[in-house]
């Protein structure tokens, strides 16, 4: 079987107009296949693909709305690469201080907005020869890493961010069981990658502190055109480490 690079294979990324999804498109395009740039905003995505040129196509795709995901399934009838990327963060709270609202709007991007997502476009995904799916992430969801010994994360905030942490945790799970139940359905490859703090929009620690968002789109790029012996079910750091669950 050819990768999808070698046949101008297509894939979608959704929250590409910006950060960390709009590398990964880029890279993508360069890598030869046609990109669809999932975007909420009309006029966001415009001005990405507009920037990022020829093979980029917009797709209108706001992930918490059922509507949007199907109109934009109608629009996609083939795909070899879905990189769920869209995701949203909290306030920085530890869980005694979040509201159920907050959890409920970040998980409808962070975890529901995947699954729809994933679910809506299996059947174009199914179509191709190689399907790969990467979940963007995050290393603060990784239990061990904010348990002992030597833990990363939990002596910094003591448990903030609760929401979107334990979103990524959750998505990470789900990761596990999509790579279980599509392996009965041929060659599909269902990773998650941890992607290191980045200077995206997610928060103004991200803004001031993250570094290239090129270098974490890197890694999700070469899980998403991994060849048939390449793992599945996993959790990798940006650096290409295997990540702790």
């Amino acid at each position: 079987m050819q990768h999808p690079s070698d046949t101008g294979g297509t894939a979608l990324v959704t929250g590409a107009n910006s950060g960390i999804g709009k590398e990964v498109a880029r890279q993508l395009l360069g890598s030869g296949l046609t990109v669809y740039v999932g975007a909420r905003d009309l006029g966001r995505g415009q001005a990405a693909v507009d920037e990022l040129g020829s093979g980029a196509q917009l797709l209108v795709l706001d992930v918490t709305d059922e509507q949007s995901v199907a109109a934009a399934a109608e629009r996609v009838t083939e795909l070899d690469v879905l990189v769920n990327n869209a995701g949203i963060s909290d306030r920085g709270q530890p869980p005694t201080e979040t509201d159920v609202d907050t959890l409920r709007r970040v998980y409808e991007t962070n975890v529901f907005g995947v699954v729809a997502v994933t679910n809506a476009f299996l059947p174009a995904l199914r179509r191709s020869a190689k399907p790969r799916v990467v979940n963007i992430s995050s290393g603060t969801g990784s239990l061990g890493w904010s348990t002992g010994p030597n833990p990363q994360f939990d002596h910094r905030n003591a448990g903030g961010a609760a929401a979107y942490r334990s979103s990524k945790t959750a998505l990470n799970a789900l990761t596990v069981f999509y790579a279980q139940s599509l392996a009965a359905y041929g060659p599909f490859k269902v990773n998650a990658l941890a992607p290191g703090l980045r200077a995206t929009s997610l928060n103004s620690r991200a803004a001031e502190l993250g570094g290239d968002p090129a270098e974490a789109a890197a890694q999700a790029v070469r899980l998403a055109l991994l060849p048939d012996d390449g793992p599945t079910a996993g959790f990798f750091s940006w650096d290409g480490t295997i990540a702790a669950w």
